[in-house]
């Protein structure tokens, strides 16, 4: 049996996957990762720079050149980042350059949570439990919206949904490791739920996975 247990919560912007990775991560006793953290910290290296976030070669070099601490910086959060992190999160050269130190952090025991846009169909394919969290778009627009007003910020709902729909449109057709859900996961609609209901319901199907025969190859 196997001393690590991964389960990958992949989805679009606000669908409340991160707050629920972490709540699982918690409940079963595993390391938790926000892999958007990733992408965040390397575009804010990026931004430091002075470097345009399309600039494929500035982007890998900071993805390279990324450390740990980086992923304690407060200013991820910024919509800048998120947008620039939108951005180099399609360039190949990035996500390879990203990808074994997220591949390293899953195999550690005893295993982890892992919450991103990819991590079940290409960071770990092969991880005991997949979900795939989201939720209607208005309702994602709205939850940001919340968020940025309670940082201070002055948000305008319009334009947060707007820029939620483009960051979808680019992360579903990017040509490497697209935002799918892996055929294997398990959906999670959230729209009605709130953060309790949902780790709820998530807690029912990873238990229900869990328990389901392990599956073979002929």
């Amino acid at each position: 049996m196997s001393s690590v247990m991964v389960i990958t919560v992949d989805g679009p912007v606000a669908a409340g996957k991160g707050l629920l990775s972490w709540r699982l991560a918690e409940h079963f006793g595993l390391n938790h990762l926000d892999s958007g953290m990733i992408y965040r910290a390397t575009a804010a290296r990026l931004l430091d720079q002075g470097d345009d976030p399309t600039d494929e070669a500035a982007a890998a070099f900071a993805a390279e050149s990324l450390e740990i601490s980086d992923l304690q910086r407060s200013d991820l959060r910024l919509q800048s980042v998120g947008q620039a992190a939108s951005v180099i999160a399609a360039l190949p050269s990035v996500r390879a350059a990203l990808l074994r130190m997220q591949r390293r952090f899953a195999a550690k025991p005893p295993g982890a949570v892992i919450d991103g846009r990819d991590i079940g169909t290409v960071v770990c394919p092969d991880a005991d439990v997949k979900l795939f969290v989201t939720a209607g778009l208005d309702v994602r627009a709205k939850r940001r919206f919340d968020e940025l007003v309670g940082r201070g910020q002055s948000p305008v709902l319009a334009e947060i949904t707007a820029e939620i729909a483009e960051r979808d449109k680019r992360d579903m057709e990017r040509e490497t490791a697209p935002l799918r859900q892996a055929e294997d996961a398990i959906l999670l609609d959230t729209s009605e739920l709130d953060a309790d209901q949902a780790l709820v319901a998530a807690l029912k199907i990873v238990e229900q996975q869990l328990k389901a025969p392990a599956k073979t190859s002929i």
